[in-house]
């Protein structure tokens, strides 16, 4: 049984103030996919983790302890999604690498969220597909897929239906070092992706069916890395 890593956006999982029916409803898409691929999920942080890191940032905190606010969102996300999941998932997130590989013994399903300052959670997914040898990696965010730029900020934005890895660094590249960067992903995590040859499949969230079709590495609405 292969096994394929998710990487779900903070704003994805929780955009809004009460997700409780798309909780459900992706929980039930990845318990029937959990029969034909073992998953890894890491979550994110999001809106959430962003009021922190910035608020904390007013204040004074360091990039060190900004980026312990937002793990501590993302590992709260990780627990909503497993209580949606029940039995299928470890109750609590797995607090790094290693101890996610060990989970997997007896899960079906594994969640985690964030782990150490310095790593986003995109990079902490990347880390994981490497560790585990996954078949690929989807990055479940809030944009269908890699863009020249940010669709969000420019309505001629083109998106790409496939890109190289090295082509994918390269649009990454310009954001590094600090916390809670928005960015379609992680500069490091797109590093260790392309030195590994891990397929990066990118979709918007919300779209549960290309989400499964980029899970189960069929076509879908969105753009391919490899």
């Amino acid at each position: 049984m292969d096994s394929v890593v998710i990487s779900i956006g903070g704003s994805v999982l929780v955009p809004n103030e009460n997700d409780a029916d798309y909780l459900k409803t992706l929980a039930g898409l990845l318990s029937r996919i959990s029969s034909i691929h073992k998953l890894y999920i890491v979550t994110g942080g999001g809106r959430i983790a962003r009021y922190y890191i910035t608020s904390g940032r007013v204040l004074g905190a360091s990039e060190k302890n900004l980026d312990e606010f937002g793990i501590e969102v993302t590992r709260l996300n990780a627990r909503l999604l497993s209580t949606a999941l029940g039995d299928l998932a470890n109750p609590k997130p797995a607090l790094n690498i290693d101890e996610a590989t060990e989970l997997g013994k007896n899960h079906q399903i594994v969640v985690m969220g964030g782990t150490e300052p310095g790593h986003t959670t995109d990079a902490v997914s990347a880390m994981l597909a490497d560790k585990i040898g996954a078949a690929r990696l989807v990055n479940a965010t809030s944009v269908d897929g890699v863009y020249d730029s940010d669709p969000k900020k420019n309505k001629d934005a083109k998106r790409f239906k496939r890109v190289s890895h090295e082509e994918l660094v390269a649009l990454t590249s310009e954001i590094k070092g600090m916390a809670g960067p928005t960015v379609i992903f992680d500069p490091k995590g797109s590093e260790i992706i392309k030195n590994a040859k891990i397929p990066l499949y990118v979709c918007h969230g919300r779209d549960l069916g290309a989400l499964e079709n980029a899970v189960l590495g069929k076509d879908f609405d969105g753009t391919i890395v490899d």
